[in-house]
């Protein structure tokens, strides 16, 4: 037999609002209204599901949830707090609450909650943490360094959670594999994955590819179209480079997030919609907070469980490990004999600081299976501009030798007989390329938002 949920709430008519919703549900209730009150009914209850108010008057609700954790690992303890301390909800989910509940809140935002906790216990209660097994990884990521054991537990805890994910780290770190992660370990994983990059996409569109439009909303809506708000219905909407949001689209998603409804460009009537947010960012969002370029109010709501996947250069042990195995995987895929590396290579992979993390990693591997045959990569093989670095890395002492990306300083003669269209399109390929393929850093770079660049270079196809 199921046990109860243990509903910890002081406040007389909230707690009997609360329980008379959970009962028409179908739901067994335990109630208590203090902190002294509620220890004895968990002990005597074992519940495996608590709903915890934080602020009790004779006590606080977090020791209450360390005490639970204690006894039973596998509980869920769901926090509730008023909106002016929603940082001890953010507290209490890094010390491992399963979810958390901001006053006032609707009936069906409580039911979703407890739901998703007791599918959690029923099909998750007697599972450790998923550990990466030798050679394979943790659901697409490889690695066993302690930073990303650290991760992967990080990720199999609160992908279990509703809670909203916001993701930081560097381009080339992983972020939307982090984000498809939370989403296989949460009880959405059956549901859809939406992934929207909101630097790809104009600023005029935006709204439009979020929340959808009707047929005849604007010139060129000549049908109805769904957004990815109400296509990821049921499961997780990733907003890739959240803040290259337009601030007028962010209090529409802000308002998205506290309604849980959508409304389509051209519409009326607002739809209701149940997705998990997960959102990243290859910039500093505190940063773009305080200039104001990122709402506040929407940072505190989708920053709740904050997670930060560190630069391939902070975990250099595990450098050879994702370079021998990529490098085999390459050479099954395009029919060559490569097996390992050479040991020269391998010093200077791991002495190397890939400023574009795991993705330059892959692409230089890529570069040499398609362009070499060999049992070892050899350091030769290397791109010239990799290779160059390498030597420069690997011979401290001599004097620096900047990599070869032609004349920092062209002559004006170099301009004559180009058209200005030209050379603006070979400025911006170099600065990209100098950014190592990542187009929002080229953006911030030139000064320009990410989608000019996206449409620059659709246009040159």
């Amino acid at each position: 037999m199921a046990s109860p949920i243990l509903l910890v709430e002081d406040t007389l008519s909230l707690a009997m609002l609360y329980e008379t919703v959970l009962k028409k549900a179908g739901h067994e209730v335990v109630t208590a209204s203090s902190l002294q009150e509620a220890r004895a009914s968990w002990r005597k209850s074992k519940a495996s599901t608590v709903l915890l108010d934080l602020m009790l008057p004779d006590g606080d609700g977090m020791e209450l949830m360390d005490e639970v954790h204690r006894h039973d690992a596998n509980a869920r303890v769901i926090v509730i707090t008023a909106n002016g301390s929603i940082n001890r909800a953010v507290e209490a989910m890094r010390l491992g609450a399963f979810d958390f509940l901001v006053k006032p809140f609707d009936e069906n935002r409580l039911l979703r909650a407890v739901e998703n906790a007791l599918s959690a216990e029923r099909t998750q209660r007697a599972d450790t943490p998923e550990k990466p097994q030798s050679g394979e990884g943790f659901h697409g990521f490889l690695g066993n360094s302690p930073e990303m054991q650290a991760i992967y537990r990080m990720i199999d805890r609160i992908g279990r959670s509703t809670a909203s994910v916001f993701i930081t780290g560097e381009s080339g770190t992983g972020k939307e594999l982090a984000a498809h992660a939370i989403h296989d370990c949460s009880p959405r994983a059956e549901g859809p994955f939406i992934a929207l990059n909101c630097g790809a996409i104009p600023r005029d569109l935006l709204e439009s590819e979020v929340f959808g439009h009707l047929k005849g909303s604007f010139t060129g809506a000549i049908s109805d179209k769904k957004g990815a708000a109400a296509a990821a219905h049921g499961g997780t909407l990733f907003l890739d480079e959240i803040c290259e949001m337009d601030l007028s689209l962010q209090t529409k998603l802000l308002r998205f997030l506290q309604t849980s409804t959508v409304t389509p460009v051209g519409a009326v009537t607002p739809r209701v919609v149940d997705v998990r947010i997960v959102c990243a960012t290859n910039r500093d969002p505190m940063v773009e907070m305080r200039a104001g370029r990122f709402r506040e109010d929407l940072y505190y709501r989708l920053h709740v469980v904050p997670i930060h996947l560190p630069p391939l250069r902070e975990r250099r042990d595990d450098i050879l490990k994702i370079a021998e195995l990529t490098l085999h995987k390459f050479a099954q895929e395009e029919g060559k004999m490569f097996r390992r590396l050479n040991p020269e290579t391998a010093q200077m992979f791991r002495r190397l600081d890939w400023p574009g993390n795991v993705r330059q990693l892959l692409n230089v591997l890529r570069n040499v299976v398609v362009l070499n045959d060999g049992v070892e990569m050899m350091p030769e093989m290397l791109p010239h501009d990799i290779l160059v670095e390498a030597r420069r890395m690997m011979s401290p002492s001599a004097p620096e030798q900047p990599v070869a990306r032609g004349d920092a300083t062209p002559k004006i003669s170099a301009f004559v007989g180009h058209t200005l269209a030209e050379m603006e399109r070979a400025f911006i390929e170099a600065t990209i390329e100098a950014s190592d393929g990542s187009l929002p850093q080229a953006a911030r770079i030139l000064g320009v938002s990410p989608s000019t660049l996206y449409r620059k270079r659709e246009s040159w196809t």
